[in-house]
């Protein structure tokens, strides 16, 4: 028996040991695979750290403000392989100074993420618009986003094609680059809604000159086409009915003055109607003075309740007639302190303001200057 129990024994300390052996050695080989994927982990980490740093230095060696690029497209600062120097030396060699760079990315900092290759060809598309590199840089140095916001030079490219095939000129798109180059990161299919929508409006109206209407308006409002059909049409119709303009009176009017605010809000170009209409009507005008008012300088209706308001109560105060305001509303082309100043100016001048024309209290500078001079010699 005591040999028995012995065996025993010994078989159970044999098994607990080669237990706790295996148990021990599958400790050791998950600490170590453990260790290993911490060891990679803080490498990748490190590696990025590393980039991030070089990314800051160069940076801010070239004059960018980093504050302001986090804040704008923090996004930025966490992508590996960018080519700000690539970049820089690229727009250097357009003509670029290097303020102008560092101002670029500031604002948009995605910009140096575009590659030379993409940067170059968007380079000849723009060139086969503006007549200059300076003109480009111009736009870079107004509104770097118009410029890198898009990738997309075949979209680029087909726009192009479109507007010059719908029979645009070479000074409408040169306008639209300048002023609304937003116009080109649209999608094709959204340019040619709004061209084939303003085509449509030409004919509904009578004119059998659909290529020359778009045309002309876009020369006079080149943001039209960064908006959408809806918001246009809901405009001209608000034209149409308010002041019960004919086809040929709304024409005219969309081809010059009243483009300008096609663009606008639904709701700020009735809000603001309505303002001036109870302004106007408060001071003695009729419904149909305001309308002539109105269509004469479309304009007004860009101007807020209060700045209008206060623009009108000005005049008033300065011993103005309305009616005067009525028959020269571009006078409040001009700022409450200009007119403040230049009505001063004339009167100690000599100049007669309830009877003499008041269209000069929105001359240019020069004009106005050179006119002034005359009434205090004379």
């Amino acid at each position: 028996m005591p040999p028995r129990n012995l065996l025993c024994m010994r078989s159970n300390f044999l098994f607990g040991s080669r237990c706790w052996m295996i148990r021990f050695s599958a400790e050791i080989l998950l600490k170590s695979v453990s260790f290993r994927l911490f060891s990679v982990k803080c490498g990748n980490a490190d590696s990025e750290s590393l980039q991030n740093e070089k990314l800051l230095n160069n940076l801010l060696t070239m004059g960018v403000d980093v504050d302001m690029a986090k804040k704008r497209q923090p996004g930025v600062f966490n992508r590996t392989g960018t080519k700000e120097q690539e970049l820089k030396m690229f727009l250097l060699s357009k003509g670029a100074s290097k303020e102008v760079i560092a101002s670029v990315i500031s604002r948009y900092p995605r910009a140096i993420t575009r590659t030379p290759e993409s940067l170059s060809e968007r380079w000849d598309l723009w060139r086969k618009i503006m007549t200059s590199d300076v003109e480009i840089i111009n736009i870079l140095e107004r509104s770097p986003e118009s410029f890198f916001r898009s990738s997309n030079n075949l979209n680029l490219e087909n726009n192009i094609k479109f507007f010059y095939s719908v029979g645009l000129t070479h000074k409408c798109l040169s306008r639209l680059l300048t002023n609304a180059p937003r116009t080109f990161s649209n999608s094709l299919d959204l340019n040619k809604q709004m061209i084939e929508f303003l085509q449509e409006v030409s004919l509904s109206l009578g004119y059998n000159k659909p290529r020359d209407f778009v045309r002309k308006i876009i020369l006079k409002n080149p943001f039209i086409l960064i908006q959408s059909t809806k918001r246009v049409k809901t405009n001209i119709e608000f034209l149409q009915s308010t002041f019960s303009l004919n086809n040929e009176k709304l024409l005219v009017l969309l081809c010059g003055p009243g483009a300008k605010i096609l663009d606008l809000s639904n709701d700020y170009v009735n809000r603001n109607y309505t303002n001036i209409k109870e302004k106007l009507f408060f001071l003695g005008c009729t419904e149909e003075e305001i309308h002539k008012f109105i269509l004469r300088y479309p304009d007004v209706i860009f101007l807020g309740e209060k700045k209008f308001n206060d623009k009108l109560d000005c005049l008033i105060e300065e011993k103005l007639s309305i009616s005067q305001i009525i028959e020269n509303p571009r006078i409040l082309d001009s700022s409450i302190n200009t007119l403040k100043s230049r009505i001063k100016e004339l009167v100690n001048a000599g100049y007669n303001l309830s009877t003499s024309n008041i269209a000069l209290l929105s001359w240019s500078q020069k004009r106005y200057k050179a006119k002034l001079k005359k009434l205090n010699i004379e």
